[in-house]
């Protein structure tokens, strides 16, 4: 008999973590999830019936995580789901997270979240890819929702590719919003969905085209490009009419319901090539 997986989930907003507890569930082993949970952030109506047990903490209790984990025997982690930026400037560390903060010389999403994978390293908890049992949700090459893209479409794919991997290289953000050869919007700490309805402002009624991308090298256990029906909508009230992600790099979450949105908001959605 298959020994037990015990996992812990450090669950953000939106329906990623759902998404997750589904996919795991459904690879018939045994396996036990428990959810790290944060206050106005994680939905704990849309994990019902999929985890073993939740429980509540602030973002920056990082010592709780670990310990909540630890009481479960849980020996692996995922962290899916966004912190939103307003919770994120609120953050009252606690000692341990205090400590680690102390240590990492850059405060870049990549440093800090390699560091706190590194603290759960040292209480033997392996942190996973961020992607795990959800590679069927990666974005393939070419056209997959929405209207048939046209060739000359491609030219700001390519050039909203450009400009996407150099900002996320600066640590700046992976969306970029172009029209044209011309960039509308660059995302920043605000999170995609901002940088669409700013970059919106400055398109709206024309052919503007969203890209986003993965960082260079990165790191699949956190902070890797997702989009979902969210990110569909605010396209839509944007006038974004063509969404470009990168293949194999890219979760899309609620596939069927994107479909559904990309028909009926006439927004197309390809992958392209790293």
């Amino acid at each position: 008999m298959a020994s037990t997986r015990n996992i812990g989930i450090i669950a953000g907003n939106g329906v990623y973590p759902s998404t997750f507890a589904r996919a795991a569930r459904a690879q018939q082993m045994p396996l036990q999830l428990h959810v790290a949970a944060f206050q106005n952030e994680t939905d704990e109506a849309k994990l019902h019936g999929l985890i073993d047990s939740l429980e509540w903490m602030r973002v920056g209790q990082l010592g709780k995580v670990i310990r909540y984990f630890k009481e479960h025997n849980c020996t692996e982690a995922i962290m899916v789901g966004q912190i939103s930026p307003k919770n994120l400037f609120d953050l009252r560390p606690d000692f341990r997270l205090l400590f680690m903060l102390a240590k990492v010389k850059e405060r870049n999403a990549e440093s800090l979240f390699g560091a706190v994978a590194a603290e759960l390293e040292k209480d033997g908890i392996t942190l996973l890819r961020a992607d795990s049992f959800m590679s069927h949700l990666l974005a393939p090459e070419g056209h997959i929702f929405g209207p048939k893209l046209k060739a000359r479409a491609w030219d700001d794919v390519h050039f909203g590719k450009k400009i996407a991997k150099e900002s996320s290289r600066l640590d700046i953000g992976q969306t970029v919003l172009v029209r044209h050869g011309t960039v509308l919007a660059v995302e920043a700490f605000e999170g995609t969905n901002a940088c669409i309805t700013r970059g919106g402002e400055l398109g709206r009624g024309k052919t503007v085209t969203m890209v986003k991308v993965s960082k260079p090298n990165q790191d699949m256990r956190f902070d890797i490009p997702v989009i979902g029906s969210q990110t569909i909508r605010s396209c839509a009230d944007a006038g974004v009419s063509v969404i470009a992600i990168e293949a194999g790099k890219t979760l899309m979450l609620e596939k069927d319901l994107v479909d559904q949105l990309c028909q009926e908001h006439h927004i197309t959605v390809v992958g392209f090539g790293a």
